[in-house]
């Protein structure tokens, strides 16, 4: 691997990309420091650290620590996100999304375009409820988080956070357009990478002050490697099917006669089922937190996923989600119907609809073990928090969306990082891969 790193630098354009993505990326974390006015930044850092483990937390994970600190970027990319997710759920539903998904690079331009306005009018929401939540000393036990509240506030705020998100989102364009890799994933990486310091740090506190004894940091130390190795698995994981294509004879020439495969991930989802859920049963936890009545209150700590019953609705909605984002990504009718126009088909399976129920069947055998083993990552940093007694930061680099998160987009930038050496004769990252 050491080889491979020493590789890239030697080859002029690859080298270039690769600067190109640590120089933009060190502009994200600079504006991560840069405070939005009128806030009183430590009495909020205060007050996320009594709310990790709610969205409150994780949010502030994927913003890597901008929306605590109540700095520029305190949206991050998520509203991109969101929207992103948005249109591809309605892609499966309505026909005019689907065919606009479908109809090559125009289709896709007028989607990014269509993304970048919802993603404008989202943060202008968020930027303003951000405002709100903020001027209330109610939010926050009394504390006052904004000496000049009113509507400059307001004004301000709004334009700052909207900026800021906005700006995210040409700088992870330029990203993937001069660089290499997924601009807005490696932006939402380097955000969650960005808290391991402070976690270390954090874990260095209380083995000093005897809360944590050095056995205990040993057996976590071995857990990451556990659970990052199944990271890897379940990012990797995937069934084989064969697939044959009959000849055709066209003029002069043969065309099809090969056999290739058909590959069906074992978690086709990816995080998605996994920030589904966890919005699904932090949101109104998080709102019902604030709220005076005592009934209320028990109804938002049974929500939470740190707690026992919260635990167990967080993976019965992670399941629930895995089945439905493995019947929206792979359909299977559409895959036996684009197979059948081609001239391909599965050996011993009828084309058509007799295919589409084969790999329907296949599809949902490897979605309960997949969503299974989501399942477990997910809900381990939560069972660690409850053994060791330690914060949210912590554990979460124990399991959870983010290690998730950054297992699979790391895994893909070497893919292209390799693809780039193996094309001009150089060793890649990847070995075992390419051999199979």
């Amino acid at each position: 691997m050491i080889t491979a790193f020493k590789d890239t630098l030697k080859v002029p354009d690859l080298k270039r990309k690769v600067l190109v993505v640590i120089a933009l990326l060190t502009v994200y974390r600079f504006g991560c420091y840069i405070p939005v006015p009128g806030i009183n930044g430590k009495a909020l850092a205060a007050f996320f650290d009594r709310m990790s483990g709610t969205l409150f937390g994780i949010a502030d994970l994927f913003a890597g620590g901008a929306l605590s600190n109540a700095t520029i970027f305190a949206l991050g990319i998520m509203p991109y996100i969101s929207v992103s997710i948005i249109l591809e759920l309605l892609a499966s539903i309505f026909p005019f999304f689907e065919h606009m998904l479908r109809s090559g690079i125009e289709g896709r331009k007028k989607l990014t375009q269509w993304t970048r306005y919802g993603t404008v009018i989202l943060c202008l929401f968020q930027g303003f409820a951000v405002s709100i939540w903020l001027e209330n000393p109610a939010h926050f036990d009394g504390v006052v988080m904004v000496n000049n509240p009113g509507w400059l506030f307001k004004l301000t705020t709004v334009l700052t956070l909207t900026t800021g998100t906005i700006f995210l989102m040409w700088l992870g364009e330029q990203i993937t357009e001069k660089g290499i890799g997924n601009g807005i994933s490696l932006i939402i990486t380097a955000s969650i990478l960005s808290r391991m310091p402070v976690a270390v740090h954090q874990t260095a506190q209380l083995m000093s002050a005897g809360e944590i004894n050095p056995g205990i940091i040993v057996l976590m130390t071995g857990l990451i490697f556990v659970v990052v190795g199944a990271a890897i698995m379940l990012n990797e994981g995937e069934r084989r099917i064969p697939v044959q294509y009959a000849k055709r004879v066209v003029g002069r020439r043969v065309y099809g006669g090969q056999t290739t495969y058909l590959p069906i991930k074992l978690n086709p989802g990816g995080v998605l089922p996994l920030i589904f859920a966890v919005s699904f049963l932090t949101f109104p936890s998080t709102v019902l937190r604030f709220a005076n009545n005592p009934f209320l209150q028990k109804i938002a700590n049974v929500l939470n996923p740190v707690s026992g019953a919260g635990m167990v609705l967080y993976a019965i909605l992670i399941v629930g989600f895995c089945y439905f984002y493995a019947s929206v990504i792979f359909n299977p009718e559409h895959v036996s119907d684009d197979l059948k126009k081609y001239g391909g088909f599965v050996a011993g399976i009828r084309p058509g609809k007799a295919t589409g129920e084969y790999l329907e069947k296949i599809l949902g055998r490897l979605t309960l073990p997949g969503s299974l083993m989501l399942t477990v990552i997910a809900i381990f940093p939560y069972i660690i928090m409850h053994i060791f007694k330690i914060p949210y930061l912590i554990a979460s680099m124990f399991g959870g969306i983010g290690l998730l998160i950054v297992v699979s987009v790391i895994l893909e930038t070497l893919r292209q990082i390799e693809a780039h050496l193996i094309m001009r004769h150089y060793e890649g990252f990847l070995k075992k891969a390419r051999t199979r």
